[in-house]
């Protein structure tokens, strides 16, 4: 089974653009807080809960995504991630997950002071 270049983002954040450059494709703004909705959760769900938002956010990426794009990156709630790869592979998606490296730079303030900031690089995508 052959990954396809393009990516679909299936996470509630914007692709970095090292991720962009990658071949990732954000949704719009009106999909990507309907998907944001789909993918939080306020109270404990059940699994029926799970199965439905993740049958709902499959829906919602046939309508907005290219016939193109069979790959999804995905992220949120741990506990729901199982679901939706498993009903992503179901709908024909090829579920991955983003893989960033950090990196620490140090950065001299007006003060004098040193603050040092965590960078994190797109390196790749894992496979479920």
């Amino acid at each position: 089974m052959q990954m396809s270049k393009l990516v679909i983002n299936a996470t509630q954040h914007k692709s970095t653009p090292d991720q962009l450059a990658a071949g990732v494709i954000d949704l719009s703004d009106d999909n990507r807080a309907t998907l944001s909705a789909l993918l939080t959760f306020d109270e404990i769900p059940s699994q029926r809960d799970m199965n439905q938002r993740a049958i709902d956010i499959c829906n919602l990426l046939d309508k907005s995504t290219p016939a193109s794009v069979g790959t999804a990156m995905i992220g949120g709630a741990p506990f729901f991630m199982a679901t939706l790869e498993k009903t992503l592979l179901k709908w024909g998606y090829h579920p991955v997950y983003a893989f960033s490296k950090r990196e620490s730079v140090e950065v001299q303030q007006a003060d004098g002071s040193v603050k040092k900031e965590n960078i994190f690089k797109h390196v790749g995508f894992v496979r479920v």
